[in-house]
């Protein structure tokens, strides 16, 4: 109806087009602001679910990434070498067979130093355990060289045979026997304390690093009997 008055006042030119467009603008709905929050909102969350999936992927290379820094890092300051799982291990990769074939090389230097002394190496180790405390019942000797009673038992009377070692009773306890040196067992640390500068010289390290290996040497040892102590 209005739309008609407004056509007729025009035609009969009572109403200027200019007053008629301000009079559209005036009664158009306007807006509110509840309508241009819920518009923004829908925008937003388009904009939100396109930068989820570049940050999920931003977060996840991070959580992988610490992990390998992680292992880097101990590796660096550990000086080891990675190991790689899924390869084959090659002989000359394994802890054991580098221990063992230095073991063989040492058996090799050590072998005519003994000669010179008509000694064995478990009885020189003995011996040197002696050297150190002399007097002492057999299972503390037992425990000193890591060994087995039954290992050390033929040992010593085999040393006993050779005039280097006594074996006595304790007068306290006649259940305890007590091994000491003889003149003779206290005479040939002179002849035999040469033995280790030489070694020393054959393994080709400076003091430093050779008093290191040993040292480490020392850890692994402790460390796997720990380990088979805990099992």
């Amino acid at each position: 109806m209005e739309n008609d008055l407004t056509q007729m006042s025009l035609l009969s030119g009572l109403v200027p087009e200019d007053d008629v467009a301000k009079e559209k603008t005036r009664k158009a709905p306007k807006k509110s602001k509840a309508s241009e929050v819920e518009a923004a909102d829908d925008v937003a969350p388009t904009a939100t679910a396109k930068r989820a999936p570049a940050k999920k992927q931003a977060d996840a290379a991070s959580k992988t990434a610490e992990p390998e820094a992680a292992d880097e890092t101990a590796d660096q300051q550990t000086g080891a070498e990675p190991l790689d799982a899924s390869a084959t291990a090659h002989l000359d990769q394994f802890l054991c067979f580098a221990l063992y074939s230095a073991n063989h090389a040492m058996n090799k230097v050590y072998k005519p130093l003994l000669a010179e002394v008509g000694l064995t190496y478990p009885q020189y180790l003995a011996l040197s355990a002696l050297w150190e405390n002399d007097r002492v019942p057999v299972g503390d000797l037992t425990e000193r060289l890591q060994l087995e009673t039954s290992t050390i038992t033929p040992l010593l009377k085999r040393l006993e045979t050779m005039g280097l070692v006594s074996r006595k009773r304790s007068k306290k306890d006649e259940r305890q026997v007590r091994i000491s040196l003889t003149k003779k067992g206290k005479d040939l640390e002179e002849k035999a304390a040469h033995f280790q500068d030489a070694i020393a010289t054959s393994s080709g390290l400076g003091g430093k690093a050779y008093a290191d290996l040993r040292k480490k040497v020392i850890a692994l040892r402790d460390n796997m009997l720990a380990e088979k102590d805990g099992d």
